[in-house]
C-alpha cells in the first residue's frame, strides 16, 4: 500500500505526518480518525496540570483495577454506570461485613505492555504512589478515605486487601477513577531517582502500562497515534477493542473540525462549536450522539458571604426572576437537561442529584422577596462568566441582566480572561457568576461534600451550613441504605430552602461522528472512550 497523506488543512498543510501517516495507511475499517481542539499535555494523568485530553488518553492507555459499568442511553448512545463496578485487572473482590476490608483477586494472566506479568507488588506500588507522591491522586482518593500506603497489604502472590478506619461510601469508586492507574512498577523504579522516586519526571513522557491501547507515537500539540494491544485481558467479557488504530489529532479550528468529519476525513470530535451540531443533525454523512452530562451542571452562583447575597431572600428572589427557558433556549439551543422547573415543594420525591429544583420564572414572587430582603428599589450588582464559555454564557447573561432588571436589580456584565475568572472564583471575591461543574463520583452525597460543604474551592458560594456539614458525614460512612436516601432528601430541600446557588441544566455531550461509527459511551471524564467503539 502506497504512503500518502491524509487529513489536509483548509490552506494545504498536512494535519497528520510522518508515523500518523504510515498508520493512517491502514485498513479504513481499522482504523479510527479522531480530531480534537485540545492536547494532550502529559501520558501521566496524574500530573497536576494534566489536561481533560490527557484524562482520556489514559484511560484508554493505563489499566485500573475496576471500571465502571455502562449502560444504554437512548436506542444509539451508551452511559456510564456508577452503580456497576467490574473488574478490570481485578478478577473479582469482596467486602468484609463490616465494610472496612476490599479483598482484591488479580486476574492471573494480564500482561504490562512489555510482556512481562502483571504482579501484586506492581499493584501495591502503584496504589502506594497514589496516596504518597505529589500529585492529583492524593486529594481525590482521600475522598474514599485511601491516605496510607499501610491500607494496602499483599496477602498472596494474586491477592492484596485495602483496610479502611471506616467503611467509606466511595472507597471503590475511587479505584475506578482516572488517576487510579495500575504501573509497571519494575520499569516505572528503573527511571526513579532519590529526588523522583516515584518516576513522575519519566512518566511524563513515557508509559508503564497494561491497557486496551499502546502508544506507538506521541507529539505533543499535535498528534497521537495508538495500536491495540492484543493481550489486553481488562474489556468486559475479555473482548478486545473493534479498532486496531487510533490517530487523535490536534486540530485547533472548530471550523475546520467540523469540515473534516463532514467531508469523512476524519471520524470523530467531541467538542465542536454549539451553532454547528444542528447542521451535523440534518448530515447524510456524519451524525450526533447526544448525552446529557448526568454527572454534572450549569449554575447561577451567589456568594452566601458577600452582601446582598448574604441574605436568603434576595438569593430566593434572584432564583425566582431569572427567565429559564430563555436561558435555555438562548444558550444551549435547548440541547440538554432542565434542572429547574420541578412540581415538589419541600420534599423531593427521590434521592438522586443533580435533579430537577423547583425554580421558575414568577416576577412577582420575586419582588415580593426583594421587599421583603429590604431591598424594595433593587441594588447594583455584576454579574461576571469566563471567557472561554462566552459562546453559551454570553446570551445567558444578557437575559439575567434583561429580567433582574425587571425586578430593579441593576447587573454590570463582566466577561473575564479564564485565568483571572478561575483566581476569581477561587479566593471568593465574586459576587455573582456563572460556570459549571462535574463530578468523577456522581454520587448524591459527593456531590454536598464536595460543592457545598468546608472552605475550599468547589463551594463556590462559599455557603456555611452546619447541618448539611452533618448530613455528609453521615452519608459518607453510612451502610444502610435507606438511612442514606433519608440523608440525601434532607440535603436537597436543605440546599433548594436556602438558594446558595441555582442550578439551570446538564448540557449535551455532543458527539459528532461518522454514520458508520457506533457504541459511542458517555464517560465521567467527558472524554472519548475508543474501546467500545466499532465501525458498522
Amino acid at each position: 500500500m502506497k504512503r500518502r497523506v491524509l487529513l489536509k488543512g483548509l490552506a494545504g498543510s498536512t494535519l497528520i505526518a510522518g508515523g500518523a501517516t504510515e498508520a493512517m495507511a491502514q485498513s479504513r475499517a481499522e482504523t479510527l480518525r479522531y480530531v480534537t481542539g485540545a492536547t494532550i499535555n502529559t501520558l501521566d494523568t496524574t500530573m497536576p496540570g494534566a489536561t481533560r485530553e490527557a484524562f482520556g488518553l489514559s484511560m484508554n492507555v493505563y489499566d485500573r483495577l475496576f471500571a465502571f459499568g455502562r449502560k444504554k442511553f437512548g436506542d444509539t448512545a451508551w452511559t456510564f454506570d456508577p452503580d456497576t463496578i467490574r473488574g478490570e485487572l481485578a478478577k473479582s473482590y469482596s467486602i468484609s461485613p463490616d465494610n472496612k476490608v476490599i479483598t482484591i483477586t488479580l486476574r492471573p494472566d494480564a500482561l504490562w505492555h512489555d510482556g512481562s506479568p502483571v504482579t501484586v507488588e506492581d499493584v501495591k506500588w502503584s496504589l502506594d504512589r497514589h496516596v504518597s507522591a505529589k500529585s492529583l491522586a492524593a486529594p481525590q482518593f482521600m475522598t474514599g478515605s485511601l491516605i496510607s500506603p499501610d491500607q494496602f497489604k499483599i496477602v498472596d502472590a494474586h491477592t492484596l486487601t485495602v483496610t479502611l478506619d471506616k467503611p467509606d461510601r466511595l472507597a471503590l469508586a475511587n479505584l475506578c477513577v482516572c488517576y487510579a492507574i495500575m504501573i509497571n512498577s519494575k520499569l516505572a523504579k528503573q527511571h526513579a531517582s532519590s529526588d523522583d522516586p516515584w518516576a513522575m519526571e519519566w512518566m511524563k513522557s513515557n508509559t508503564a502500562a497494561s491497557g486496551a491501547y499502546i502508544v506507538e507515537s506521541h507529539k505533543p500539540g499535535e498528534s497521537t497515534v495508538l495500536r491495540r494491544n492484543e493481550k489486553w485481558v481488562g474489556g468486559a467479557n475479555g473482548a478486545l477493542p473493534a479498532f486496531k488504530r487510533i490517530i487523535i489529532q490536534t486540530v485547533p479550528e472548530a471550523a475546520t473540525r467540523a469540515i473534516l468529519i463532514e467531508r469523512g476525513d476524519a471520524d470523530l470530535s467531541i467538542d465542536l462549536a454549539a451553532s454547528d451540531i444542528p447542521t451535523f443533525d440534518k448530515s447524510a454523512k456524519a451524525k450526533v450522539v447526544s448525552i446529557p452530562q448526568t454527572n454534572g451542571f450549569t449554575h447561577i452562583t451567589m456568594n452566601t458571604q458577600m452582601a446582598p447575597f448574604d441574605n436568603p431572600k434576595v438569593r430566593q428572589a434572584v432564583a425566582a426572576a431569572l427567565p429559564y427557558d430563555d436561558m435555555f433556549k438562548a444558550a444551549l439551543f435547548a440541547r440538554g437537561k432542565k434542572l429547574y422547573g420541578a412540581t415538589w415543594t419541600k420534599t423531593p420525591p427521590d434521592a438522586s442529584f443533580p435533579q430537577e429544583i423547583p425554580n421558575r420564572t414568577d416576577l412577582a414572587a420575586a419582588k415580593t422577596l426583594l421587599t421583603e430582603a429590604g431591598f424594595p428599589n433593587g441594588f447594583s450588582t455584576t454579574f461576571a462568566f469566563t471567557a472561554g464559555q462566552a459562546a453559551t454564557a454570553e446570551p445567558m447573561a444578557a437575559l439575567v441582566k434583561e429580567s433582574l432588571g425587571k425586578i430593579g436589580i441593576q447587573v454590570e456584565i463582566q466577561k473575564k480572561p479564564d485565568a483571572e475568572f478561575n483566581t476569581l472564583e477561587s479566593d471568593k471575591k465574586m459576587p455573582f457568576f456563572t460556570d459549571g461543574a462535574t463530578a468523577w463520583l456522581p454520587y448524591t452525597y459527593y456531590f454536598f461534600y464536595l460543592y457545598f460543604t468546608r472552605d475550599q474551592r468547589w463551594n463556590f458560594a462559599s455557603w456555611k451550613s452546619p447541618r448539611m456539614e452533618e448530613l455528609t458525614l453521615d452519608a459518607r460512612y453510612q451502610t444502610d441504605k435507606g438511612k442514606y436516601d433519608t440523608d440525601c432528601k434532607e440535603m436537597i430541600s436543605l440546599f433548594t430552602a436556602d438558594t446558595p446557588l441555582v442550578m439551570l441544566w446538564q448540557p449535551n455531550h455532543d458527539a459528532v461522528m461518522a454514520r458508520s461509527i457506533d457504541g459511542y459511551t458517555y464517560q465521567f471524564y467527558r472524554q472519548a472512550d475508543f474501546r467500545d467503539l466499532r465501525r458498522v
